[in-house]
């Protein structure tokens, strides 16, 4: 859990939740297709996986070892019936993936660890696997002075910075004002295609 910034069982919960309850009053379904960039241990994947329906669920993440702990976390929720995809991945190029299948691409906290040019290769291949009427909701660490980092762990970008990188690539990103009201550190932007 605390590879994942939640130092406690509590906090890891109360993360989890928060997320989901956020996609739930933004209108996903047990029908949406589901891929979680950088799922962890399933901190959210967990609930979403209970809640999708059947094979709905893609999780991915760069790490063996955490990708083992997510296991864990499916099979300690009994969750192995819902037949959740979980893969590791070197990139963010999601080769592997069909186009225009997910209705919702989520990555929470993986931005705000990333240096900006792994923030343009997501955004250079996330609208061949979102489906048209889908969006793809991520975290970041928002400043409004000069952006930087905190030895190379923690990057600070400013959020036109992320609008204009999604623009580049045909997309449309939107500043989530009712993000803001939650207890969360981060801001969140909502890309689309657009249309």
């Amino acid at each position: 859990d605390a590879a994942i910034g939640s130092h406690r069982r509590k906090s890891w919960l109360r993360i989890g939740k928060m997320q989901f309850d956020y996609l739930l009053d933004h209108g996903v379904t047990p029908r949406d297709r589901v891929l979680d960039i950088g799922c962890g241990n399933l901190r959210l994947g967990w609930r979403l996986i209970d809640y999708l329906e059947p094979g709905h669920y893609h999780g991915i993440d760069i790490s063996p070892e955490i990708l083992l702990a997510a296991a864990n976390t499916l099979t300690q929720h009994g969750l192995q019936s819902k037949v959740p995809h979980l893969s590791l991945v070197k990139d963010l190029t999601f080769a592997t993936l069909p186009d225009a299948h997910f209705t919702v691409v989520h990555a929470h906290s993986v931005f705000s660890h990333s240096p900006l040019e792994v923030i343009d290769e997501c955004l250079r291949h996330v609208g061949r696997i979102l489906h048209p009427d889908g969006f793809f909701d991520f975290t970041f660490d928002r400043t409004e002075k000069a952006e930087h980092h905190v030895l190379r762990e923690d990057f600070y970008y400013r959020t036109e910075t992320l609008i204009d990188l999604a623009t580049r690539y045909g997309l449309k990103a939107l500043f989530m004002d009712d993000w803001e009201q939650s207890t969360h550190k981060q801001s969140k932007l909502r890309v689309t295609h657009g249309r």
